[in-house]
C-alpha cells in the first residue's frame, strides 16, 4: 500500500473512532437542559449517560473477534451504517426510555468499529517507527475525542436543541462510509476461527449486573435486595464467562496474555486513565453549568485544555514510545495525571488561569497514557489476534469509561445526598437529595426566598461532593501509577537476572 493511502486509511479510522468516543461524553454538557426538556430522574440520568459505554464495553470481546473471523472492513462498514441509523433516532427520542434505549443501539454500531479501528492500523502499518506514531495519532483521538465531547456538545446547544448532539453524527458517518468503500484493505479474515456467542453474552450480563449493583448502592435509599442479586449475577456471569475462555482453544480474551507484565500494565493504565478523564469530566462539566452558572458553551471551552493537551501528546508519545519504552511512559504518564489533578483541586476556587493550566497537564498526561497503553497492548499480541487485542484494548478504555461514570458519579451522589440536609423548617421531596439538578428544578417552583435557600443548600452540597470525588480520583491515579512503577521494575530486574 502506498504511503499516501496508508495514511488516508488512518485519517477514516480515526474519525469514525473521533464519533465513537465523543458520544461518551458529548451528553455531559446537554445533561441539565435534556433532563429538564424529558423530566428524566436522576437514575434516568445516568443510565443515559452509562448504558453506551457499558454496552460497548460488554459487546467489544466478542464483536472483536468476530472481525477476526469476518474481516475488519466489513465489520467497519457494517458498524457504520448502525451507528448512523442509531444517531437519527436518538436525535429525536420524546422520552428518557426512547434515548435510553437508542443509545444502546449507538453501542451495538460503535462496538462493531471499535476494534476494526485498532486492528486496521496494525495491518496497515508495517514499520515499527510508522506504527508507533499512527497508534499515538489514534489514542490522541481516542483521548481527546473524549475530552472535546463536552466541548462540542455546549457549542451545539448555544444555538440548536440537545437532538442536535446526535444529528451532527449523520454527514459524518455517510462521509466515513464513502472513504471506507475507496480506501479500506481487502484482507481475507479467518473462517476456521469460532465466534463465542454465548461468551459474549456472559460477559455483557457481567458487566451489568456488577455496574448496576454499584448504582444501587449509590442511592440514598438503596434496594438491598436487588443490589445483592445483580451483584451476585453479574459475579456468576464473569466467573462463568472467565471459565469458559480458560477452556476455549479460540478464547474471545486469551487470559494468558495477561502473564505479560507489559500487556497487564497496558490494560490497568487504559482502564484507570479513562476512568478518571470521563469520571472527572462528568462531575466537572455539571459543576461548571450548575454551580457557577455558566452555559453549555461556555463550560465546553473551559474543559478545551484537556482535549488540546491530550491531542499533542498522542503523536508525541507515539515518536517517543521506542526510545523510552512503553512501560516507564505508562507509570510517569498516570503520575503526572495524578499530580495534575491535585493541582487543580488545590486551584479551583481561585483565578481561572492556573487550574486551566493544570488541566491541560491533566489532558497532556492522559493522552500519553493512552497511547502507550494501545502500543503496550497490540505489540504484546500476535498479528492474527489483532482483533481480539484491540478489543481487550478497548473494553479497557470502554469499561473504565463505565466505572468512571459509575463509581465517581456515583460517589458524587452518595457524597451530594450525605451533605444535603435542609434545616428542619424547609421540607424538600426527596428526589431533591438526589441530585443537583432535581433540586434546581424543585426550587423553580417554590416563592423567591425558599428556593434562594434551597438553591444555595444545594450548590454547597454538591461543592463538598465534588471536592471527595476528584481527591478520589487523584488518590487512584497515584495509587496505580506506583503499581505499575513496581511492576515494571520487577520486570526489569527479572530480565536482568536473566542475562
Amino acid at each position: 500500500m502506498s504511503p499516501r493511502k496508508r495514511w488516508l486509511v488512518l485519517a477514516t479510522v480515526s474519525t469514525a473512532l473521533f464519533l465513537i468516543v465523543i458520544d461518551m461524553t458529548v451528553l455531559y454538557t446537554a445533561l441539565p437542559r435534556l433532563t429538564h426538556d424529558l423530566h428524566a430522574t436522576a437514575t434516568e440520568k445516568l443510565w443515559i449517560v452509562n448504558a453506551y459505554p457499558l454496552v460497548v464495553a460488554g459487546l467489544l470481546p466478542g464483536l472483536g473477534t468476530l472481525g477476526d473471523r469476518l474481516r475488519h472492513r466489513r465489520m467497519f462498514m457494517a458498524g457504520l451504517v448502525v451507528f448512523g441509523a442509531a444517531s437519527l433516532a436518538a436525535a429525536f427520542s420524546p422520552t428518557p426510555g426512547a434515548l435510553i434505549a437508542t443509545r444502546v443501539l449507538l453501542a451495538v454500531g460503535a462496538a462493531m468499529m471499535m476494534p476494526a479501528t485498532l486492528s486496521l492500523i496494525r495491518l496497515t502499518f508495517t514499520d515499527e517507527r510508522e506504527r508507533a506514531f499512527a497508534i499515538g495519532i489514534w489514542a490522541a483521538v481516542a483521548s481527546g475525542g473524549a475530552a472535546m465531547g463536552p466541548v462540542i456538545g455546549g457549542l451545539l446547544l448555544e444555538y440548536f436543541w440537545w437532538g442536535s448532539v446526535f444529528l451532527i453524527n449523520v454527514p459524518v458517518v455517510l462521509g466515513a462510509l464513502l472513504a471506507s468503500a475507496l480506501l479500506l484493505p481487502h484482507r481475507p479474515g479467518n473462517r476456521a476461527h469460532p465466534w463465542d456467542l454465548l461468551g459474549s453474552v456472559q460477559v455483557m450480563v457481567g458487566l451489568v449486573g456488577l455496574i448496576y449493583a454499584i448504582k444501587e448502592l449509590s442511592k440514598r435509599s438503596p434496594s438491598w435486595d436487588i443490589a445483592a442479586f445483580t451483584a451476585v449475577l453479574g459475579a456468576v456471569a464473569m466467573w462463568l464467562f472467565v471459565r469458559r475462555q480458560l477452556r476455549s482453544p479460540t478464547p474471545l480474551i486469551d487470559f494468558a496474555l495477561f502473564a505479560n507484565r507489559r500487556f497487564s500494565a497496558g490494560v490497568a493504565t487504559a482502564l484507570v486513565a479513562s476512568a478518571a478523564l470521563i469520571g472527572v469530566e462528568l462531575v466537572f462539566s455539571q459543576r461548571l453549568q450548575l454551580v457557577l452558572g455558566f452555559s453549555p458553551l461556555e463550560a465546553g471551552l473551559l474543559i478545551l485544555p484537556i482535549p488540546v493537551a491530550a491531542f499533542f501528546a498522542g503523536p508525541l508519545t507515539g515518536m517517543a514510545l521506542p526510545r523510552l519504552g512503553a512501560e516507564r511512559v505508562l507509570w510517569s504518564a498516570l503520575l503526572l495525571t495524578g499530580l495534575a489533578l491535585a493541582a487543580f483541586l488545590v486551584l479551583h476556587r481561585g483565578p481561572t488561569g492556573p487550574w486551566l493550566a493544570a488541566l491541560a497537564v491533566m489532558g497532556f498526561g492522559v493522552g500519553a497514557a493512552m497511547t502507550a497503553a494501545s502500543t503496550a497492548i497490540m505489540l504484546s499480541a500476535p498479528e492474527e489476534r489483532a482483533g481480539m487485542a484491540a478489543s481487550v484494548e478497548e473494553v479497557s478504555y470502554e469499561l473504565g469509561g463505565a466505572l468512571g461514570i459509575a463509581l465517581l458519579g456515583s460517589l458524587m451522589s452518595a457524597l451530594y445526598t450525605r451533605a444535603m440536609i435542609p434545616p428542619d423548617d424547609i421540607a424538600l421531596a426527596p428526589q431533591a437529595r438526589d441530585s443537583l439538578d432535581e433540586a434546581l428544578i424543585l426550587a423553580e417552583h417554590l416563592d423567591p426566598e425558599m428556593a434562594a435557600q434551597v438553591t444555595a443548600l444545594a450548590r454547597a452540597a454538591f461543592e463538598q461532593a465534588f471536592v471527595g470525588v476528584i481527591a478520589s480520583a487523584v488518590v487512584l491515579l497515584l495509587v496505580v501509577a506506583f503499581a505499575v512503577r513496581g511492576h515494571a521494575l520487577h520486570r526489569g530486574a527479572a530480565i536482568s537476572q536473566g542475562h
